[in-house]
Protein backbone atom coordinates (compact mmCIF):
# COMPACT_ATOMS: atom_id res chain seq x y z
CA UNK A 1 0.00 0.00 0.00
CA UNK A 2 -0.47 2.28 -1.96
CA UNK A 3 -0.29 1.24 -5.16
CA UNK A 4 -0.35 3.82 -7.98
CA UNK A 5 -1.29 2.72 -11.62
CA UNK A 6 -1.13 5.30 -14.55
CA UNK A 7 -2.16 4.30 -17.91
CA UNK A 8 -1.94 6.70 -20.79
CA UNK A 9 -2.75 5.94 -24.54
CA UNK A 10 0.01 5.24 -26.38
CA UNK A 11 -1.23 8.23 -29.22
CA UNK A 12 0.67 10.80 -26.61
CA UNK A 13 3.70 10.44 -28.59
CA UNK A 14 6.87 10.19 -26.24
CA UNK A 15 5.46 10.35 -22.60
CA UNK A 16 8.14 10.97 -20.03
CA UNK A 17 8.03 7.99 -17.96
CA UNK A 18 11.25 7.92 -15.78
CA UNK A 19 10.63 11.37 -14.91
CA UNK A 20 6.88 11.25 -13.96
CA UNK A 21 7.43 8.01 -12.46
CA UNK A 22 9.96 9.95 -10.07
CA UNK A 23 8.12 12.99 -10.03
CA UNK A 24 4.89 10.80 -8.76
CA UNK A 25 6.36 9.01 -6.29
CA UNK A 26 7.78 12.08 -4.73
CA UNK A 27 4.74 13.69 -4.81
CA UNK A 28 2.58 10.96 -3.10
CA UNK A 29 5.33 10.25 -0.36
CA UNK A 30 5.12 13.83 0.64
CA UNK A 31 1.94 13.15 1.94
CA UNK A 32 1.01 12.97 5.46
CA UNK A 33 -0.92 9.58 4.78
CA UNK A 34 2.19 8.11 3.29
CA UNK A 35 3.89 6.35 6.32
CA UNK A 36 7.14 4.58 4.73
CA UNK A 37 8.35 5.58 1.19
CA UNK A 38 9.11 1.93 0.32
CA UNK A 39 4.99 1.14 0.76
CA UNK A 40 4.07 2.79 -2.86
CA UNK A 41 4.34 1.08 -5.99
CA UNK A 42 3.79 2.74 -8.71
CA UNK A 43 3.93 2.10 -12.32
CA UNK A 44 3.23 3.57 -15.96
CA UNK A 45 1.44 1.05 -18.77
CA UNK A 46 1.22 2.06 -22.19
CA UNK A 47 -2.16 1.31 -23.74
CA UNK A 48 -1.61 0.44 -27.44
CA UNK A 49 -5.46 -0.47 -28.39
CA UNK A 50 -7.95 1.74 -27.10
CA UNK A 51 -11.23 3.70 -28.11
CA UNK A 52 -12.54 7.21 -26.84
CA UNK A 53 -16.41 7.98 -27.34
CA UNK A 54 -17.54 7.84 -30.78
CA UNK A 55 -16.38 11.00 -32.24
CA UNK A 56 -13.88 11.02 -35.00
CA UNK A 57 -11.99 13.64 -33.51
CA UNK A 58 -8.73 12.70 -32.19
CA UNK A 59 -8.72 11.75 -28.49
CA UNK A 60 -5.80 10.94 -25.81
CA UNK A 61 -6.07 9.78 -22.42
CA UNK A 62 -4.41 9.49 -18.99
CA UNK A 63 -5.97 7.81 -16.34
CA UNK A 64 -4.33 7.10 -12.40
CA UNK A 65 -5.60 4.96 -9.88
CA UNK A 66 -4.12 5.33 -6.44
CA UNK A 67 -5.16 2.56 -4.11
CA UNK A 68 -5.05 3.06 -0.58
CA UNK A 69 -6.03 1.01 2.79
CA UNK A 70 -9.37 1.98 3.53
CA UNK A 71 -9.79 4.55 6.35
CA UNK A 72 -8.55 7.74 4.45
CA UNK A 73 -10.78 11.18 5.36
CA UNK A 74 -12.69 12.55 2.15
CA UNK A 75 -9.75 15.83 2.53
CA UNK A 76 -6.29 13.32 2.85
CA UNK A 77 -8.41 11.50 -0.47
CA UNK A 78 -8.41 14.37 -2.28
CA UNK A 79 -5.29 15.83 -1.56
CA UNK A 80 -3.73 12.56 -3.00
CA UNK A 81 -5.40 13.23 -6.18
CA UNK A 82 -4.67 16.81 -6.70
CA UNK A 83 -1.00 15.54 -5.60
CA UNK A 84 -0.86 12.84 -8.52
CA UNK A 85 -3.00 15.28 -11.35
CA UNK A 86 -0.64 17.96 -10.61
CA UNK A 87 2.55 15.72 -11.82
CA UNK A 88 0.31 14.24 -14.55
CA UNK A 89 -0.55 17.72 -16.07
CA UNK A 90 3.47 18.79 -15.69
CA UNK A 91 4.45 15.75 -18.00
CA UNK A 92 1.47 15.05 -20.07
CA UNK A 93 2.64 15.44 -23.37
CA UNK A 94 -0.28 17.43 -25.40
CA UNK A 95 0.33 16.78 -29.62
CA UNK A 96 -1.05 19.75 -31.35
CA UNK A 97 -4.76 18.53 -32.75
CA UNK A 98 -5.16 15.74 -30.29
CA UNK A 99 -7.67 16.24 -26.91
CA UNK A 100 -6.26 14.64 -23.78
CA UNK A 101 -8.80 13.64 -21.27
CA UNK A 102 -7.10 13.51 -17.51
CA UNK A 103 -8.46 11.78 -14.74
CA UNK A 104 -7.48 10.30 -11.19
CA UNK A 105 -8.99 7.92 -9.15
CA UNK A 106 -8.91 7.23 -5.79
CA UNK A 107 -9.88 3.64 -4.38
CA UNK A 108 -10.31 2.09 -0.91
CA UNK A 109 -8.58 -1.23 -0.72
CA UNK A 110 -10.52 -3.68 2.16
CA UNK A 111 -7.95 -3.22 5.01
CA UNK A 112 -8.90 -6.46 6.42
CA UNK A 113 -8.10 -8.72 3.78
CA UNK A 114 -5.03 -6.94 2.01
CA UNK A 115 -2.32 -8.82 2.96
CA UNK A 116 1.25 -7.38 2.47
CA UNK A 117 4.68 -9.06 2.98
CA UNK A 118 8.36 -8.11 2.96
CA UNK A 119 9.99 -11.03 1.74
Amino acid sequence: MPHLIVEYSSNLGDFPEAAALAALNAAVCASPEVLDEADLKTRLQRVERFEIGTAPQQRAFIHAQLRLLSGRSPEAKQDLAERVAAVLRQHSPRPAGLLVQLSVEIVDMDRPSYIKERL
